[in-house]
């Protein structure tokens, strides 16, 4: 056999580590790529966009002036969303506006009663009326409750008695109690009525605060 024949163990063996080697290298390579792949597709989905920062940080007119230097379909992204944050603004501000405060309802005068008209001249109640007004009273909201109460107690009589005492239109118990403010308190309907009106100004304030307490109890 000639000497370009013969081969050592050694070279046997080198020539075929390339075969065995090629295939581990590719595998390698190949598992590489797709791993980097991988992690640049998670990291491009979890990132926002450029759009979505220059909007959210900058206020409306430096977003406007970043998104001019950016290309023609993200300048327009940004330029939209600062006008529908615009439109929002300005409807709520529109809606605040016409809204405003609200205004709280007027609180009735719990002492203020429907107006009542005048009594007929030369009566008890037409004496009542007339000097209503120099205790303090306004007859026009104040004398509906005088006369529920002097209605119920006496029926306006000047000579009213019930058998615990109490006497005349205010039905003062005992009667005798009438005669501070005249002698004539036995028959003299306007010297009852002065004092009736006398004893509810310092009691209960009012004729209308005397009448809540007779509804209550049923005297005053």
């Amino acid at each position: 056999m000639s000497e370009h024949r013969r081969r050592s163990p050694g070279d046997s063996s080198a020539s075929h580590r390339p075969s065995f080697l090629l295939p581990v290298t590719a595998v390698a390579i190949t598992a590489i790529l797709g791993v980097t792949l991988a992690g640049y597709l998670v990291l491009r989905a979890t990132r926002p966009g450029p759009v979505a920062v220059i909007a959210a940080v900058l206020p409306g007119s430096r977003a406007m002036e970043v998104a001019a230097v950016l290309p023609g379909s993200r300048a327009m992204e940004v330029l939209e969303q600062q006008r529908q944050q615009m439109i929002v603004m300005e409807a709520a501000s529109h809606t605040m506006h016409l809204v405003g405060i609200p205004e709280v309802a007027a609180m009735p005068d719990p002492a203020g009663s429907v107006s009542f008209p005048a009594p007929d001249p030369g009566t008890a109640q037409s004496i009542a009326w007339n000097m209503m007004s120099s205790f303090g009273f306004d007859p026009n909201t104040q004398f509906s409750c005088l006369d529920d109460i002097y209605t119920r107690e006496s029926g306006w009589r000047w000579d009213a008695a019930n058998a615990s005492g109490a006497y005349g239109i205010p039905q003062a118990l005992p009667g005798s109690k009438m005669a501070t403010a005249g002698a004539d308190w036995q028959t003299n309907p306007a010297t009852q009525i002065k004092w009736g009106l006398g004893y509810i100004q310092s009691v209960y304030g009012t004729p209308c605060s005397a009448w809540s307490f007779w509804q209550a109890h049923g005297w005053y």
